[in-house]
C-alpha cells in the first residue's frame, strides 16, 4: 500500500513582546496561503500556527506568544517560551513596536536570540506613517542590519521581508523524508505515553524493525513492519527540547503536534484515560480536525480506570471530542498491550478510506439521491439547487458541490450532506470536507 509523499517544510518563529503586532503579522502572512476558502464546521482555527506561501516556497509559521512581565522576569520568560520554539525554528522574526520604540530588556532578548545561531530578522512594526520612520534610528542600536520596517495592519513592507526570509530557509529537498510506509503522527500532551507506545510496539516479537535511522533532522522516525504493511511512527515526544516541558509551554507541545501532523498520513492521538480530556488535548484534537487528518483516539492507561467507571469515562471522552466524531475512540494500555493490534487495523482502515476516490458517475448518483431524500430549505423564498459534485482531492476526501446559492445552505444541511456522503461512500473514519461553490444554471 503506497503512501503519499510527505513534505517537511521549514519553520519560522515569531518572537516579541505582547501588543507589538505579532498576531496581526501572523494573520497577514498566513491568510493568503489557504488552499480552499471556507471554515471547517465545529473547528475554531488555532491561530498560533499556520502555513505561508511565497512564490514557490512554503514554510510554517509559529506565533510564540507575548513576552510579558517585569524586567526581572524577562530573561526567564524568554528562555521558557522562546527557547522551546526557537530550538525548532529555521529562522526567527523578532517583532518590535515602531510606535513605542525600544523597551528595557530588548537588548537582552536580541543577545539571547543571537546565541541560537539562527537567521534573525528584526521587524519594526507599526511604521505606517512617514513621521514614524524617524523612530527607526533607535533600533539600529541592536546591531541588526537591515531593519525591516513594516505595517502588518496595512501589509506594508512584507514583500522585502519575505524575499530575504525565504533565502535563508532550507529548501524542502534539504529536509529529507525517506522512510516508506503509512506515516503515523503520534501526538498528545506530555506524559500520556507516546514514547512508551512506540517502545512497546518495537518490543513485540512479530514486529520487524528496520535499521534505517531517523530520516529528518528534528524528528524520531521509527520504521516498523507489521503483518506485511510498512509504517513510520513519528514520535513527537522525542522532539521535546528542553528535556521536559515546563508549565506555560502548552503552545510548544501543540507546535510539535503541528509539525508531526504535516508529515503524517494518519494521526494517533493519545489521551490519559485516567485524567479525561483536558484543554490541551482539545487544542491538539482541533488541530487534527483542521489539518484534515484521519485519526485514532487512543485512551491510554485504560487499566488505571476502575471497571465500574469505564462506560461513563468512555462516553465523557467522546463528548469532549465532538469535532472528531469521525475518529474511532479506542481504550488501550501500553503497559499491558491491550488493543495495540487493533490500533494497526484502524490505522489501515483510516488510511485506505482517506485515500479513496469515488468515480464521477457513482458520486453524482449518490449525491442526487441524498439531496432528493431531504431537500434543502428555501433561501429568500427561492429553491436552493445543487447541480453536481466533484472530488478534487484525497487525504482527506474533499468534495466541492456546485450550487446556485451557497450562502443559502444552512450548517445543519451541510452536516447532513457530509454524514450521508460518508455513509454512502463507506468512509466512517475519514475526515470528509465539503465546500460549496456558486454556479448558475446558465454557466453549466
Amino acid at each position: 500500500m503506497p503512501t503519499s509523499d510527505p513534505v517537511a517544510h521549514a519553520l519560522v518563529a515569531i518572537i516579541g513582546r505582547a501588543n507589538v503586532g505579532k498576531s496581526t503579522l501572523f494573520n497577514a502572512l498566513t491568510r493568503s496561503s489557504q488552499a480552499l476558502v471556507g471554515d471547517i464546521p465545529g473547528v475554531t482555527r488555532d491561530r498560533h500556527f499556520g502555513r505561508v506561501v511565497w512564490g514557490e516556497r512554503t514554510f510554517l509559521l509559529a506565533d510564540t506568544g507575548g513576552l510579558v512581565g517585569g524586567e526581572d522576569e524577562l530573561g526567564r520568560l524568554v528562555r521558557r517560551q522562546a527557547e522551546a520554539a526557537v530550538a525548532e525554528a529555521d529562522a526567527i522574526l523578532l517583532v518590535m513596536d515602531g510606535k513605542e520604540g525600544p523597551q528595557a530588556g530588548d537588548a537582552e532578548v536580541v543577545d539571547y536570540l543571537r546565541t541560537t545561531g539562527k537567521p534573525l530578522f528584526l521587524v519594526v512594526n507599526k511604521i505606517d506613517h512617514p513621521r514614524r520612520e524617524e523612530n527607526l534610528a533607535d533600533f539600529y542600536r541592536f546591531g541588526l542590519d537591515p531593519l525591516y520596517a513594516i505595517s502588518a495592519t496595512h501589509k506594508l513592507g512584507l514583500a522585502s521581508l519575505l524575499e530575504d526570509l525565504v533565502e535563508t530557509l532550507p529548501s524542502d529537498r534539504e529536509i529529507p523524508v525517506e522512510a516508506e510506509g503509512i506515516r503515523v503522527a503520534v501526538v498528545g500532551r506530555p506524559n500520556v505515553g507516546k514514547s512508551s507506545f512506540i517502545n512497546r510496539v518495537l518490543g513485540e516479537e512479530r514486529l520487524i524493525v528496520s535499521d534505517q535511522p531517523g530520516t529528518t533532522r528534528d524528528a524520531i522516525d521509527t520504521p516498523v513492519s507489521f503483518q506485511g504493511q510498512d509504517y513510520v511512527f513519528i514520535d513527537t515526544a522525542g522532539l521535546r527540547r528542553p528535556s521536559h516541558v515546563a508549565p506555560g509551554l502548552e503552545r510548544y507541545t501543540v507546535l510539535k503536534a503541528f509539525k508531526a501532523l504535516e508529515r503524517g498520513d494518519v494521526a494517533l492521538l493519545l489521551l490519559d484515560a485516567s485524567e479525561g480530556v483536558t484543554g490541551q488535548d482539545m487544542r491538539i484534537a482541533k488541530l487534527i480536525a483542521e489539518e484534515g487528518k484521519g485519526c485514532v483516539v487512543g485512551l491510554n492507561k485504560w487499566d488505571l480506570v476502575p471497571r465500574e467507571a469505564r462506560a461513563a469515562a468512555l462516553e465523557a471522552m467522546k463528548r469532549g471530542l465532538e469535532f472528531l466524531a469521525f475518529a474511532p475512540v479506542m481504550p488501550l494500555s501500553v503497559l499491558t498491550g491491550h488493543n495495540l493490534t487493533r490500533t494497526f487495523q484502524l490505522i489501515d482502515q483510516i488510511y485506505e478510506q482517506s485515500s479513496r476516490r469515488a468515480g464521477t458517475g457513482e458520486l453524482n448518483k449518490l449525491f442526487q439521491d441524498i439531496v432528493r431524500r431531504v431537500k434543502p430549505p428555501l433561501f429568500k423564498y427561492r429553491p436552493v439547487k445543487f447541480y453536481y459534485l466533484t472530488q478534487p482531492e484525497t487525504h482527506p476526501p474533499t468534495f466541492v458541490a456546485f450550487v446556485n446559492h451557497p450562502e443559502g445552505v444552512p450548517e445543519s444541511y451541510r452536516r447532513y450532506l457530509v454524514k450521508e456522503l460518508r455513509r454512502g461512500l463507506g468512509l466512517p473514519y475519514a475526515p470528509v470536507r465539503l465546500f460549496l461553490k456558486k454556479r448558475s444554471r446558465r454557466a453549466r
